[in-house]
């Protein structure tokens, strides 16, 4: 129960329902309007001040913070589905700062990667060939191929973004299907592998935004 509360104000709060600023309404009044008990409704509100997205000064009311401000990266996935509905403008944006962030960690790994990680790559690059017309498979090794671009870039900053939005990109990888027809794919990854071993970074940024590129046509085709 505590979830759906929860589902049910976030929703509100991402569709401008309650502005910026604006007072929620007392707990005992907000759970009776919704029919539920006090416990579930304080779960989730709690759960909305851990993302950031309500605050509670003492003395006063909860208030809603403007999330564009306020949120994180765990506020994405609900912006991008929001009311489970795919928003396509967001899902521009999101494509847009993949590409954008993906071009950056191929230029730092091949000035900073050592022997480990351009074998490493080579190898999954690879692997991605294998993965053949499975696009669920080639899901699977684009992620890791590119956490290890990352580990080679050398970056916590990228790392930690990689890890906040995995379980975002594993599970809705057939709605966002970034490695359709993985087998036209397959020799970008080995060209970016490729330029890392050779410290090439020019080369491998243009790889990487080329095949980031390919990736989101893709998934705009899907639509």
């Amino acid at each position: 129960m505590s979830e759906q509360v929860f589902r049910e104000l976030l929703d509100a709060l991402l569709a401008g329902r309650y502005a910026p600023g604006e007072k929620l309404p007392g707990q005992r009044a907000l759970a009776r309007d919704m029919g539920v008990t006090l416990g579930s409704l304080r779960e989730a509100l709690k759960r909305l001040e851990q993302m950031r997205l309500v605050e509670v000064r003492h003395g006063d009311a909860m208030r809603v913070r403007p999330w564009r401000e306020a949120g994180g990266l765990d506020v994405l996935a609900h912006v991008l589905f929001r009311a489970g509905a795919l928003d396509v403008a967001v899902l521009d944006d999101v494509l847009e700062a993949r590409a954008l962030m993906l071009r950056e960690l191929a230029g730092l790994a091949a000035q900073r990667r050592d022997d480990a990680s351009a074998q490493r790559l080579a190898e999954l690059a690879a692997a991605f060939a294998e993965a053949g017309d499975d696009a669920g498979a080639a899901a699977f090794v684009d992620f890791a191929f590119f956490t290890e671009v990352s580990r080679a870039a050398g970056n916590v900053v990228f790392d930690l973004i990689l890890n906040a939005i995995r379980d975002l990109y594993l599970e809705h990888h057939e709605r966002i299907p970034v490695t359709g027809r993985p087998a036209e794919l397959a020799p970008r990854y080995a060209e970016i592998a490729a330029a890392v071993r050779e410290r090439d970074a020019e080369t491998a940024q243009a790889r990487a935004f080329e095949l980031a590129t390919a990736q989101a046509a893709r998934v705009r085709e899907g639509r």
